[in-house]
């Protein structure tokens, strides 16, 4: 398969909304701010994260006129400093709570994964509300209000039955989270809603449920079948650990080859399938977005994700073999000139410092490609197979709402939990 450029790309934009931006000019931006997050330790992601957003905003043309990001990366800064100066001392405070109370291990890490999941989705409402407070539409800001807290309690118990229905209930949580959140949304005086209905998101995400974690829930039903719960039971109230667990073993070592395989199975198609699910996630969220009268479709089509995908596939293996070939030579220079000083630890010094270098090479190339390709190539999808109907409400707009502060940004990239 030929390798296509992301941007500008063969397919014709969809009624009004279209994506302008070349990849070369991202591909020099995202070098660059690679390199300069490097060299200052960090620090210059906040400059990065604006650049690429005003770049990704200014080249979204919606009915003849362009987005327009008016975030500032002192804002990100001190929106993460203000995120450390709360996390340190709530760390502290969590972990001297755990000591006074003697509690078993197990009891704070599920206490400390459940505030720090809360948290990460309240930075995630926060961090959204200050993108749509810093994004304008012919001069005309976005905004978001509702509670952080709401939500974060919200999506705690959905991701809580997700898990509980081995992700069955994915497309109605993820639909009633959607709701509250462009409910909670407006462009000017234009309030927005989500329309996108879970029942149609289970129809058309069933088939690979089915095909990836339906052989899981059969191998565990023929592991359950095989237990005589009957006599575990007796052996569990003798308390005899030790033949307790060499009568499970018994039981279940006929299974053992069929579990294996159906986690292979389901390991292999969740990895064939994730661009499937993409892809028709992808279009149900864009087709259920409405702004008052101003409704939005999307046309995009499977193939032209798996095409996103299978790009990024055959840049991460050329990069793998540019990378071990430059990189094992130039190590194997390198240490070849400096063993010949005869000194064993300034050889291992060298080669350690050249293997970690390799590694940061590595990861930063890595984190571009996926950025070009995957993020921005998906954007790209989305907007440029997007058509909208009743755009002459966008006229009639008048401003409301504020800019919001950068806690929430803050939060969410200390937590781990940023995008774009």
């Amino acid at each position: 398969m030929a390798i296509a450029a992301v941007f500008p790309s063969p397919i014709a934009p969809a009624g009004t909304v279209r994506f302008l931006g070349e990849e070369g000019a991202y591909w020099r931006l995202r070098i660059k701010g690679a390199a300069l997050v490097v060299v200052t330790l960090g620090i210059y992601r906040f400059w990065l994260a604006t650049d690429v957003r005003r770049f990704l905003w200014s080249n979204t043309e919606i009915s003849g006129d362009t987005l327009e990001y008016n975030g500032l990366a002192t804002e990100l800064l001190v929106g993460f400093l203000f995120a450390v100066a709360i996390l340190v001392p709530l760390y502290m405070v969590f972990a001297l709570v755990m000591l006074e109370w003697d509690m078993v291990a197990i009891k704070p890490a599920l206490i400390g994964f459940a505030l720090l999941a809360l948290l990460g989705e309240y930075a995630l409402y926060r961090a959204r509300r200050y993108r749509l407070t810093r994004t304008v539409f012919r001069g005309l800001r976005f905004d978001q209000h509702g509670s952080p807290w709401r939500y974060a309690v919200y999506a705690l118990v959905c991701w809580a039955i997700v898990i509980v229905t081995l992700g069955l209930a994915y497309p109605w949580t993820q639909a009633f989270l959607e709701r509250f959140k462009m409910r909670n949304t407006s462009y000017g005086d234009l309030q927005g809603r989500f329309d996108g209905s879970g029942l149609s998101l289970f129809l058309r995400g069933l088939p690979l449920w089915l095909v990836i974690v339906g052989p899981i829930v059969v191998a565990l039903g023929v592991l359950s079948a095989q237990i005589d719960w009957d006599a575990l039971n007796r052996l569990m109230e003798k308390g005899d650990d030790a033949e307790t667990g060499q009568m499970i073993g018994q039981m279940l070592a006929p299974g053992i080859g069929l579990a294996l395989a159906a986690l292979a199975t389901s390991f292999i198609a969740l990895l064939l399938l994730y661009p499937l699910f993409q892809a028709i996630k992808l279009r149900w969220w864009i087709s259920g977005l409405r702004f008052g009268d101003v409704a939005v479709t999307s046309r995009l089509r499977i193939r032209q994700v798996y095409r996103v995908y299978v790009r990024v596939i055959l840049y991460f293996l050329l990069f793998a073999l540019l990378t071990m070939a430059f990189g094992g030579a130039l190590i194997f220079a390198v240490v070849e000139v400096v063993s010949t000083v005869h000194n064993a630890s300034l050889t291992q010094i060298v080669a350690g410092v050249l293997s970690l270098c390799l590694y940061v090479v590595v990861m930063i190339g890595s984190s571009a490609i996926y950025q070009v390709i995957v993020a921005a190539g998906l954007w790209r999808l989305g907007v440029e197979t997007a058509a909208l109907s009743g755009e002459a409400a966008l006229d009639g707009v008048r401003a409301t709402g504020t800019a919001s502060s950068a806690l929430g940004e803050g939060l969410a990239d200390a937590l781990g939990v940023g995008s774009i």
